[in-house]
């Protein structure tokens, strides 16, 4: 039983930013209320009755939709792993700019809603479509532009419309919460975080590349300033943590487990291994959920420990397109995608 119950790692307060605690990790899904929060404003305020969904631009037929009205359609549940970016960020040495998240940007959820692909065929999007933008109701300023502006990304069509990509209403089987979005929000499986807008009340289907400075500036991995080869990120990387026990953390001997959690966005985490000899000789885990699409997958391995002395403990996950974590995660201007293996050090007396 775990007895630690913390609420979340504050990162920052305006706007808002805090971590899952991994101490925590005792079930699948994480509650509400310790899933990570990630913001680039301060919290909208929300229409009091007249929310509406709007679909436009390249569509036939646009709508503009209550919140009741989306319970009219189609419901789907779906359990979906969603990672920060930026997760890992404070390991990245030299430092980058940015919320300097440890390994707590992450969590897992079950959300219900409506597939995007049956809203905008409601709509009748146009075959000439080429991105969908997805605009939320937070707005502010940022420090490299002048005005003001909203949080807005933009998917792919052939992204847009898989019929897992979701507008979700409720997150672990009660409604939405404000801080995660209420009254809806898009779920994008697989993509890291940014991808998964919150407060959405608009959403533009057209023929355009999207400009916004959220989708051409941010959430785009490059070495430098000169840097021409700039890729935008989207899948997450295969990654794991080690939710127990903590680095630098002082255990007697005998019998410990090492528990943590295993996620990829390229497909499932077929394996996770351990070593204790800095990478000399690995060790498979046992996993202690079953295998299921799109989410994270918690794992387990008994040590006994009948020495006593400093033990340096990695772990990496490898997931079934054959991507492994690396090492070292490769150092980028924004800090962005670290899939490094986690490292502790543990003494033993």
């Amino acid at each position: 039983m775990n007895l630690y119950d913390p609420a979340r790692i504050p990162r920052s307060t305006i706007p808002e930013n805090q971590e899952f605690p991994m101490l925590a990790l005792s079930s699948w899904v994480t509650p509400e209320n310790k899933f990570y929060i990630r913001n680039h404003f301060p919290y909208p305020v929300l229409p009091t009755n007249d929310w509406k969904l709007s679909i436009v631009g390249f569509v036939q037929h646009p709508i503009h939709l209550n919140y009741q009205a989306l319970f009219q359609y189609p419901q789907i549940t779906l359990p979906v792993t969603m990672e920060c970016s930026g997760n890992k960020r404070t390991y990245f040495q030299p430092k980058t700019r940015g919320v300097q998240w440890e390994q707590g940007a992450v969590s897992h959820a079950i959300w219900t809603g409506v597939s995007l692909r049956t809203l905008l065929q409601a709509a009748g999007i146009s075959p000439n479509a080429r991105e969908v933008i997805f605009e939320g109701m937070d707005t502010g300023e940022r420090t490299d532009l002048p005005g003001t502006f909203r949080f807005a990304r933009s998917l792919p069509i052939e992204k847009s419309m898989h019929p897992d990509t979701l507008i979700a209403l409720y997150m672990n089987g009660k409604p939405l919460p404000y801080k995660h979005g209420y009254p809806a929000r898009l779920i994008v499986p697989n993509w890291y975080g940014m991808a998964s807008v919150k407060w959405l009340y608009r959403i533009v289907a057209t023929d355009q590349e999207f400009k916004g400075p959220f989708q051409e500036k941010d959430y785009v991995v490059y070495r430098s300033e000169a840097d021409t080869k700039r890729r935008p990120v989207t899948l997450m990387k295969v990654n794991a943590a080690i939710s127990q026990p903590t680095d630098q953390t002082i255990m007697r001997r005998g019998m410990h487990i090492i528990t943590g959690t295993a996620w990829s966005g390229h497909g499932f985490v077929k394996k996770v291994e351990i070593s204790l000899d800095r990478g000399k000789s690995w060790s498979l885990v046992r996993w202690l959920d079953p295998e299921e699409k799109y989410s994270w997958r918690r794992w387990g391995w008994d040590w006994h420990v009948p020495v006593p002395g400093t033990y340096h403990i990695m772990v990496k996950a490898t997931d079934d397109k054959d991507n492994t974590q690396p090492l070292q995660a490769e150092w980028n201007v924004n800090g962005y995608e670290n899939n490094s293996m986690p490292q502790i050090q543990i003494y033993v007396e």
